[in-house]
């Protein structure tokens, strides 16, 4: 058995970054939980883990990691599974999260997170993994929805549905991102706004925002871009507000990384979200 995670507060999160560490301290409002990438606190020490442990000790931390490929056809890394384990164990963070995708093969990493097909089996190796990450972690864990350039023609579930069985069969929790959505949704040529309507809100614990590209695909249609570069855009906002509606307050995430801005531009994108927290609440 796993133990559920303590909650983190319904306010707005930031991903972590060390240019931000004294500005963090200093007045991190409106901010009230921070979020880091598992794969960067793994080593043995040094000045990531000793800042950290500052942070951690003033805010609730949220581990989100990239490398565990859960839907990956091969066995789980014991290794990085092991590391992982080390670093919650020390953190004790209020939440894990990682992503409904595969960047593994024949052990090598493949630096991406790639699609999977919608399928009975794919849903039973997916479970399978998400058992074996909770029960090593001795937590309960968040999975989260991709953002996606194509789909596969073998795909029998859609999107909502599939991880709603895996949140059932698995006990786990699921991360919505609420851009991924509406990057998949006009790739792929599907209302946005439905695909939240069909989402197991029950089962969401976190909720992501961050910003996307645009570009144009081979045949002059328009392509965007999972790119966590950009301030988030308009319609993302509104794809947010539409869900906090239907959801209650949840804690949501400004995600940024790339091209990492000063404080004071990532803070206004966290007080935008504390608007839409706020319109929310009771």
């Amino acid at each position: 058995m796993f133990d559920t995670p303590r909650s983190l507060p319904a306010r707005p999160g930031v991903g972590y970054k060390p240019q931000h560490y004294a500005d963090l301290l200093a007045d991190p409002a409106p901010v009230g939980w921070l979020e880091i990438h598992a794969e960067n606190y793994m080593g043995d020490g040094g000045r990531p883990l000793a800042q950290l442990r500052v942070l951690a000790e003033r805010f609730p931390i949220s581990v989100h990691g990239v490398g565990l490929s859960i839907g990956s056809e091969g066995p789980l890394n014991r290794d990085h599974l092991a590391r992982l384990k080390h670093l919650l164990s020390w953190l004790d963070p209020a939440s894990f999260s990682e992503h409904l995708a595969w960047s593994t093969h024949d052990g090598a990493f493949l630096n991406d997170l790639l699609p999977l097909p919608y399928t009975d089996a794919t849903l039973a190796r997916v479970c399978r993994h998400i058992d074996e990450v909770q029960e090593t972690l001795g937590r309960q864990m968040l999975l989260e929805n991709p953002s996606s350039y194509l789909a596969f023609r073998e795909s029998t579930w859609e999107e909502p549905a599939f991880l709603g069985e895996i949140a059932r069969r698995t006990g786990c929790q699921l991360l919505l991102d609420v851009n991924n959505v509406f990057v998949s949704a006009t790739n792929l040529g599907y209302a946005p706004q439905d695909y939240i309507a069909r989402f197991p809100l029950e089962a969401v614990g976190e909720i992501h925002v961050a910003g996307h590209d645009s570009d144009t695909d081979d045949h002059g249609a328009v392509l965007l871009i999972d790119s966590h570069g950009t301030p988030v855009a308009d319609p993302v906002w509104a794809l947010l507000d539409v869900t906090l509606q239907r959801s209650g307050p949840r804690p949501v995430l400004v995600e940024w990384d790339t091209d990492i801005p000063d404080w004071p531009v990532l803070a206004a994108e966290a007080a935008r979200v504390n608007q839409a927290i706020e319109q929310v609440a009771v």
